[in-house]
C-alpha cells in the first residue's frame, strides 16, 4: 500500500494541477529533469511541512547499491546487487552502475561488445554507447529495467537463454526417494498374505558446477500364510559425477552410466564420458525423449528398469498409461514390468530408439567415451574400450555421422548419412561393422544396417515421431553381445538382434474430432523366439444432448515377450458431471477374462484427484478406488482394490525429496529423482504458495519451498500465486525467471511482507509531526506506510514488538516502536511516539 501510494502521489499532485485553470504550471521540469509542485492544491493544515524531496526528479533513486531484478526488454533475468552511482556531470542525479558481469548476462552481439564505452574508472557501462538502449530503477518492483535494441542481441527465442545466462546454482544436498507399499491377501483356503515395500532414489551434493550422484534401490517382502518367507535386499546402483561444459555445449560425466550413443547399442560402463548435451539447444532443436505405454488392467504399479537398475516406479490407475517423463539420456532396450493388484504381472521391452541423427549447417555433435564394462554391482568385467561419434551439418540438408568403438579383441566403425528432405520429412541410413575375438572361436566379423525417418505432417495433422529398420547378420555383434558371449561357456550371446521393425505414429482428425496414436516393435532375434509389440489407441470427443466433450477412447495392444503373450482391449466413455468430475464406463478384454465397470473421478482444487470403479470381473465383483495428492511435501498417490472371493489389496506411494542448502531447505515433492530444482525463500513468511507449472507449493515455517517442476537449459518462471496469498501478506514482486544446468539447486529470493495493518498517527517529541511525504520502512527497509496530513499513517506487514524508521530529507530522522500486542482490526488509531536516532 505505502508503494502504491508513493508511485502515485505525483500522478494525483498533476492531475489535481491540470484539473485548475489558474494551476496550468504548477508541476514544471527543470532542464535537469527537476519536478516542482504547487502543494497548494493540497488540502493540509501544515503546507510547510511537506517533504517531497523523493520526487523531485524523474526516475530518481538515491544513490546506493540495491537488490533488483534485471529485466532486460520482456525477459527478467536473476535478481543482483546494483549500484546508483551520481556522475560527475549531474551530483545531484543518480544512474545504474551496470558492471562487466551484467553486460556479460545481456547476450550482446560480439561487434556490439566492440563498440561499448564505460564510466567511473572503467566500471560502469555508458548506455549512450549502444544507440536506443535505455537503463531505468524501479524500486516499487524491485526492477532494473533494460530496452535494448534487438540488432545488438545475439539470441532471441521465448524459452530459451544463452549460455552467459545458465546458473550453476548454490551449493546444497539432496536426498529424493520413490517409496511404494503393498499389501494383498488372496481370498483362498490359506489366507496368504503378501507384504512388500520397494523404492528407489536418489542422493546427491552439488559443489560448484559439479553434481555429485549416489543411485539406490531397495525391495523388501513378507508372505505369511501357508509358509511364511521373507526376502530384503538394498543396493547402491550408480556412483556418478558430472558437469556442463557450456563453451562445448557438452555434458562431462566420471562414474558409474549407460553407453550414452545414437549408433551403437548401450552398456554399463565404469569411466568417463563427454557428450554433446542437446538440452542446451533451443528447444526446437532438442532430440526425441523415450515413454513408455501400456494398459493397466486394474491398479498397478508400472516398473521400469535397464540392466537390473530401476529407472521409474509409479503407481497407476486403471487403464491406459503413457510415461513420459523420463531422461532424455535413456537409450538401449527399457525393461517395463506391470504389476497389478491381483498379483499378474504384465513384462515387456521398449526401445528407446532416437529420430534420425542431423545437425545444424556448420555444427558438429560428438559423443565421446572410455572405460571398463562393469556391472551393477560395482565390478568391472571386461576389456578397456574407447568409442567416439560424431554429426556434422555438411549444409542445409545433409549431414554425415559416423562413429567408432575400440577395445581389446572388439570393435566397431559406422557411417552414416542424414537427409533433411524438408515437406517429406528427415531419413538417415547407417552401416555398421563389428570384429570380435571370441574364446576358442574365430574371428567373427559381420555388419549391421539401419534406416530411419521422422516427419510431422502439419497439413493432415499426422506424426512419425519415430520409424525404422534395422537389420543384423548372424555374425554381427554389438559390445553388449560380445561381453555377454565372454561369460557364456558356450560362447554364443543370447538374444542376439536380426531384425528389428518400429514405430511411433501420431494422427489427427480434425474434422472427426478423432485424434489415433499407434506405437509398433517388432523383434527378431537368431537365437531367441521373437518378441511383438502393439499399442493402438483411437480417442475421439463429441457431444451428446446437454452434454458437451464426451470422450470415447479404444485401447488394443498385443504383448509377445519371451514366449507369453498377451493381448488385450479396453474401451472406455467418459461424460463431464458437474463443475470437474466425469462419470463413465469401462470394459476390457485380457488373457481370456471380460470384465465391465462403471466409474466415477474428478478433481479437488488443483493438486488432487481420484477416481472410484465398481464393476465385475469374471462373474466377480470388482471394486477400485484410487486418488492422487500432489502436496507441498510429497506427492501421494494410493490405490485399493478388491475383488469378491479372491483378492484384496491396498497400495501406497511417496515420491519426494530433501533439498538443504546453506539458503536454507525444505522438505517437497519432486519429479525427476536428482533433478533441477529451484529453492524459493518468501522472506521468512510461512504459507505462501509459490510455483512454477504444476500445483503451487506452500513456503515452510521458515519462509523456504522447493519447486521441482524446472527444466534444465530452459527459461523456467517461478510466481507466486497471488490469489492464494493469505490477506495480511503482501509480495513486492511475484513473478522471476531464470534458466539452470542440469541439475542445479536454483535460488530466488521474493519480497514478502507479512503482517497486520493499522491506521496509525505519529507524534515527534516536541508535539509536532513528521512531514508530509515521510516514508516508514521496517528493519528490512520495506516501505510499510507513508505519512500523510498530521501526521496519520496507514501502516502495513506489522508486528508486535518491531521497531520502524520513518525517512525524510533522504535520511532516517527517527524510530517507533510498536507495542507488543497490535489492536485487532483498523478502528482504532495507533499513537506511535517517533524518537529521534
Amino acid at each position: 500500500m505505502a508503494r502504491y501510494f508513493s508511485r502515485s502521489l505525483l500522478a494525483i499532485l498533476c492531475q489535481a494541477s491540470l484539473g485548475t485553470s489558474v494551476l496550468l504550471g504548477a508541476v514544471s521540469v527543470a532542464q535537469a529533469e527537476d519536478i516542482q509542485f504547487n502543494t497548494d492544491i493540497l488540502d493540509l493544515k501544515d503546507r510547510g511541512n511537506i517533504d517531497l524531496s523523493q520526487f523531485t526528479q524523474k526516475g530518481f533513486i538515491l544513490p546506493g547499491t540495491y537488490e533488483l531484478a534485471i529485466r532486460l526488454n520482456n525477459q527478467t533475468l536473476p535478481a543482483r546487487p546494483v549500484a546508483f552511482i551520481a556522475p560527475d556531470t549531474d551530483p545531484k542525479g543518480s544512474q545504474a552502475c551496470l558492471t562487466k558481469e551484467v553486460v556479460d548476462q545481456l547476450g550482446l552481439t560480439d561487434a556490439a561488445l566492440k563498440g561499448l564505452t564505460w564510466w567511473h574508472e572503467g566500471q560502469c557501462l555508458d548506455v549512450t554507447s549502444l544507440k536506443g538502449m535505455e537503463a531505468q530503477g524501479d524500486l516499487n518492483t524491485n526492477t532494473l529495467k533494460l530496452s535494448v535494441p534487438q540488432a545488438y542481441l545475439e539470441y532471441s527465442s521465448a524459452d530459451w537463454d544463452p549460455p552467459s545466462r545458465w546458473e550453476e546454482g548454490i551449493p546444497g544436498i539432496l536426498l529424493d526417494y520413490n517409496l511404494n507399499a503393498q499389501t494383498q491377501r488372496q481370498s483362498s483356503n490359506d489366507n496368504r498374505q503378501t507384504n512388500t515395500l520397494s523404492g528407489n532414489g536418489v542422493t546427491g551434493a552439488n559443489l560448484g558446477s559439479w553434481r555429485l550422484r549416489a543411485s539406490w534401490q531397495m525391495r523388501a517382502t513378507h508372505q505369511t500364510g501357508s509358509g511364511q518367507s521373507s526376502e530384503q535386499s538394498f543396493d547402491w546402483t550408480q556412483y556418478t559425477a558430472y558437469r556442463a561444459i557450456a563453451p562445448l555445449r557438452a555434458k562431462l560425466t566420471v562414474g558409474e552410466d549407460f553407453l550414452n550413443s545414437d549408433i551403437f547399442d548401450s552398456f554399463r560402463f565404469t569411466g568417463g564420458s563427454l557428450i554433446s548435451d542437446d538440452n542446451m539447444l533451443p528447444p526446437n532443436l532438442r532430440g526425441y525423449a523415450p515413454e513408455v505405454t501400456g494398459v493397466a488392467r486394474g491398479n498397478a504399479r508400472v516398473v521400469i528398469s535397464q540392466q537390473g537398475r530401476v529407472i521409474k516406479e509409479v503407481l497407476v490407475a486403471a487403464g491406459p498409461f503413457r510415461i513420459q517423463d523420463l531422461d532424455s539420456a535413456v537409450s538401449g532396450a527399457l525393461d517395463v514390468r506391470v504389476e497389478e493388484a491381483d498379483g499378474s504381472v504384465q513384462q515387456f521391452q521398449v526401445d528407446t530408439s532416437t529420430i534420425p541423427y542431423l545437425t545444424r549447417p556448420g555444427q558438429v555433435r560428438f559423443k565421446l567415451a572410455a572405460g571398463r564394462p562393469s556391472d551393477w554391482q560395482h565390478r568391472v568385467n571386461g576389456p578397456l574400450f574407447a568409442t567416439g561419434e560424431f554429426s556434422w551439418g555438411v549444409s542445409n540438408g545433409w549431414s554425415l555421422y559416423g562413429g567408432g568403438l575400440g577395445g581389446e579383441n572388439y570393435s566397431a566403425l559406422s557411417l552414416g548419412l542424414g537427409r533433411d528432405l524438408l515437406a517429406f520429412g528427415a531419413l538417415s541410413a547407417d552401416v555398421t561393422q563389428s570384429r570380435a575375438q571370441l574364446p576358442q572361436q574365430d574371428t567373427l566379423q559381420g555388419g549391421s544396417y539401419r534406416l530411419s525417418y521422422s516427419k510431422r505432417f502439419d497439413q493432415t495433422g499426422s506424426q512419425v515421431t519415430f520409424a525404422g529398420y534395422r537389420f543384423s547378420d548372424n555374425r554381427f555383434l554389438s559390445m553388449a553381445d560380445y561381453l555377454t558371449a565372454q561369460d557364456n561357456p558356450a560362447g554364443v550371446a543370447p538374444g542376439r538382434s536380426k531384425e528389428m521393425y518400429t514405430v511411433s505414429f501420431n494422427q489427427q482428425f480434425a474434422s472427426l474430432g478423432l485424434s489415433a496414436y499407434l506405437n509398433y516393435n517388432h523383434q527378431t532375434y537368431w537365437n531367441q523366439a521373437t518378441s511383438d509389440r502393439y499399442n493402438l489407441s483411437l480417442s475421439r470427443y463429441f457431444d451428446i444432448g446437454r452434454f458437451r466433450n464426451v470422450n470415447l477412447s479404444l485401447t488394443a495392444y498385443r504383448n509377445n515377450f519371451s514366449n507369453t503373450k498377451d493381448d488385450g482391449m479396453y474401451l472406455s466413455l467418459s461424460l463431464p458431471w458437474g463443475n470437474s468430475g466425469s462419470v463413465g464406463y469401462v470394459g476390457s478384454y485380457a488373457a481370456g477374462a471380460n470384465s465391465h465397470a462403471v466409474s466415477y473421478s474428478d478433481r479437488v482444487g488443483d493438486a488432487d484427484y481420484y477416481q472410484l470403479r465398481a464393476g465385475m470381473t469374471g462373474g466377480d465383483t470388482d471394486l477400485n478406488g484410487y486418488y492422487s495428492h500432489r502436496g507441498s511435501l510429497a506427492q501421494i498417490d494410493g490405490s485399493a482394490s478388491v475383488r469378491g472371493g479372491q483378492y484384496s489389496s491396498l497400495g501406497l506411494s511417496l515420491t519426494g525429496g530433501a533439498t538443504l542448502t546453506p539458503q536454507g531447505g525444505a522438505l517437497h515433492r519432486t519429479g525427476v529423482l536428482g533433478g533441477t530444482r529451484m529453492l524459493i525463500d518468501t522472506d521468512g513468511v510461512a504459507g505462501v504458495p509459490v510455483g512454477s507449472y504444476g500445483s503451487a507449493v506452500y513456503s515452510n515455517a521458515f519462509g523456504k519451498a522447493v519447486v521441482a517442476d524446472v527444466s534444465s537449459y530452459y527459461r523456467n518462471t517461478v510466481r507466486i500465486d497471488v490469489d492464494k496469498l493469505a490477506d495480511n501478506a503482501q509480495a513486492t514482486n511475484s513473478v522471476q525467471q531464470g534458466t539452470l544446468t542440469e541439475g542445479a539447486i536454483g535460488y530466488r529470493h521474493f519480497e514478502v511482507v507479512s503482517g497486520e495493518k493499522a491506521m496509525a498517527v505519529l507524534r515527534l517529541a516536541d508535539g509536532s509531526v513528521p512531514p508530509f511525504g515521510a516514508t516508514v520502512m521496517n528493519a528490512k527497509q520495506q516501505d510499510v506506510g507513508m505519512v500523510n496530513d498530521a501526521g496519520n499513517a496507514y501502516l502495513s506487514g506489522l508486528k508486535g514488538g518491531e521497531t520502524l524508521t520513518v525517512h525524510w530529507n533522504n535520511a532516517e530522522q527517527c524510530r517507533v516502536t510498536l507495542p507488543q500486542t497490535l489492536p485487532a482490526g483498523m478502528a482504532t488509531n495507533l499513537l506511535l511516539p517517533c524518537v529521534k536516532k
